[in-house]
């Protein structure tokens, strides 16, 4: 059973910028294509990004292009967000997670995409 655990968020300006953590323990971390979702009061949760087991190759969701970035470092078990030019919409519970899928090499975008959900931590911005 692996355990996700994420840090890093917290509250911040518009404009402002968060790197978020995720550490993974139990499994096998780095054959592990890992994504990140977010959720906003009242509404669905959403892809953020992922990013294939090897980091060679991540994927966005529209309304992050150009100001989120997706890493992972497998020697520490860890995949991180750093998010900048943050806007008030981007408030949500951010949460990692892990997938068995080997095939899309990490364009996995559907929720059902993941095995492995972490307990989420929340990023708000204010305006």
């Amino acid at each position: 059973q692996v355990q996700l655990v994420e840090s890093g968020g917290g509250l911040v300006q518009a404009g402002g910028s968060l790197r978020l953590s995720c550490l993974a323990s139990r499994g096998a971390f780095s054959t592990y294509p890992m994504g990140w979702f977010r959720q906003a009061p009242g509404k669905d949760r959403e892809f953020v990004a992922s990013i294939s087991w090897s980091g060679a190759a991540s994927y966005y969701g529209d309304s992050v292009k150009g100001r989120f970035t997706i890493s992972r470092d497998n020697r520490k078990n860890t995949v991180y967000l750093q998010m900048n030019s943050l806007k008030p919409e981007d408030t949500a519970l951010y949460y990692c997670a892990a997938s068995l899928r080997s095939d899309y090499n990490g364009r996995l975008y559907a929720l059902d995409d993941y095995r492995y959900w972490g307990q989420g931590t929340q990023v708000t911005v204010s305006s």
